[in-house]
């Protein structure tokens, strides 16, 4: 009885919508016979992309219905979504690790389509809007860090204002255009809400909606053969007989989609019930002094390729630098879209994968240690080791008091505790005579280093407690560090 009922529903839509008509088609394609089969686990990131896009679209509306975009709301909304509305932190989690799923994926995905000359002809428009959906998930992540409206949306956002005025001729309007006026505030939070929530997801599903579609018209590109090459002459006779003997994509292919999303499903929920949403971490307040604002993962190469750059290059590697990564992405299909596919016979490409990934993995390591950066919570939080302090006189005492509240120890480790912009302190006693200690502290590293000039704001009696205790620092049995001739 229930069966007959839903089997007459269904019929009834079918006769009004045309499922077997629009969808079934899509499903049964054709697709090559070895792409279903066990290499078939090389095209499941995709399918991947996509359904952590639908998670995001499905918490984004969850979120939306309580976060109110207004610079007076949106901290205090969000710690209400943490803490008080029910399921609301593991809303915000999962949005968060789906956003970084969708961009490991679509990264992946991008990689293999590289490694697998996917991009060669007839593909090379699929290549151009693949390069078009990992720009608009980045500009997802970006604009969703703003959203968070905590000190390091606000110094983001700060940065990339910076970013827009060195702009030539247009800077003051291109800055206007990205903050929504001349400084940041309200405007600037609703524009940014505007983008992340309509914007740039309207753009996604034009950008997959034609992927799709030239998946569809063009095929996905078969496993590469070594020596079996690209040849815009032949190829698409090739592929049309290895088609005859494929199998649709409802089946072995679908399935493999299917299996690999429900295990990116399992994990973003894990992630979110361990770990949490991220942030706020605190209100956007532009006078803290103490704010050490980093972007978001995806962006912590660049931060440290600016960090480690001297400061000649900074426009370039702003303004430049990014323009060219992305010309360069979206003509690879237009420089090599013919010839061999197969890894093996491309090492020239397998190398440039390999040395991009390991410059981003070593940029991104900087990004996270920064250790060119203060850490800004040394003086309060990592206190001098109990070893060091048994041994001090009532003096060297002192002076260990004004290492630390002067916060000195955000720049400067003892015993590799505490920051490390500046060099480990545990044995600068044997490094350093009293005399250079003292200019040191005094003038600043010469020529406008990273250490800046004290002179003027420690007193003779604090000199000398401070001097006479990193004297005091120096291996068991090692004699001060003494004048050279």
């Amino acid at each position: 009885m229930i069966k007959r009922l839903l089997n007459s529903v269904g019929r009834w839509l079918d006769a009004r919508l045309g499922f077997r008509e629009s969808i079934l088609p899509v499903l049964t394609h054709p697709i090559p016979r070895r792409a279903a089969g066990p290499l078939g686990w090389w095209y499941v990131f995709g399918s991947a992309s996509i359904t952590l896009l639908a998670i995001q679209v499905v918490t984004g509306i969850g979120l939306a219905l309580v976060y109110v975009p207004t610079a007076d709301k949106a901290y205090e909304s969000l710690l209400y979504l943490n803490n008080e509305h029910p399921l609301g932190g593991l809303l915000r989690a999962m949005h968060y690790y789906a956003g970084s799923g969708m961009v490991v994926m679509v990264l992946a995905h991008l990689t293999q389509v590289f490694l697998h000359g996917a991009y060669k002809y007839p593909r090379e428009l699929t290549w151009v809007m693949g390069v078009f959906l990992l720009l608009c998930t980045l500009g997802m992540f970006f604009s969703g860090q703003v959203l968070r409206w905590d000190p390091d949306a606000y110094w983001g956002l700060a940065v990339a204002g910076s970013m827009a005025g060195r702009v030539p001729y247009a800077g003051p309007q291109v800055v206007r255009l990205v903050l929504g006026g001349p400084v940041i505030g309200g405007d600037s939070l609703s524009r940014f809400f505007t983008l992340h929530v309509f914007v740039i997801p309207g753009s996604l599903g034009l950008f997959i909606v034609l992927h799709l579609w030239l998946v569809l018209k063009r095929g996905i590109s078969e496993p590469p053969v070594p020596g079996q090459v690209v040849d815009p002459g032949t190829y698409d006779e090739r592929y049309e007989e290895e088609l005859k003997h494929g199998v649709p994509f409802l089946g072995d292919a679908m399935l493999k989609d299917v299996f690999f999303s429900a295990a990116v499903v399992i994990a973003v929920v894990a992630l979110a019930a361990l770990l949490g949403p991220k942030g706020p971490t605190g209100p956007p307040d532009p006078t803290l002094g103490g704010a050490n604002p980093r972007p978001e993962w995806p962006f912590l190469w660049l931060f440290a390729l600016l960090s480690l750059s001297p400061p000649a290059a900074e426009t370039f590697i702003i303004l430049v630098f990014p323009v060219l990564l992305i010309v360069a992405l979206l003509l690879v299909p237009f420089v090599s879209n013919r010839g061999e596919r197969a890894p093996s016979r491309r090492p020239v490409a397998v190398l440039l994968v390999i040395v991009t990934y390991a410059t981003l993995g070593v940029l991104t390591y900087q990004g996270i240690t920064s250790p060119w950066s203060p850490k800004m919570t040394a003086w309060s939080g990592d206190p001098i080791p109990e070893a060091i302090v048994k041994t001090l006189s009532p003096l060297q005492l002192q002076g260990a008091v004004m290492l630390q509240n002067k916060n000195c120890r955000n720049c400067h480790a003892l015993e590799g505790i505490g920051g490390r912009r500046g060099p480990d302190l545990t044995t600068v006693g044997a490094r350093l005579t009293r005399d250079q200690l003292i200019d040191q502290i005094s003038n600043g590293t010469p020529g406008g280093g990273n250490m800046p000039a004290y002179g003027e704001q420690v007193k003779p009696a604090e000199m000398t407690a401070l001097v006479d205790f990193l004297v005091s620092l120096r291996p068991p049995g090692r004699p001060a560090a003494a004048s050279s001739p």
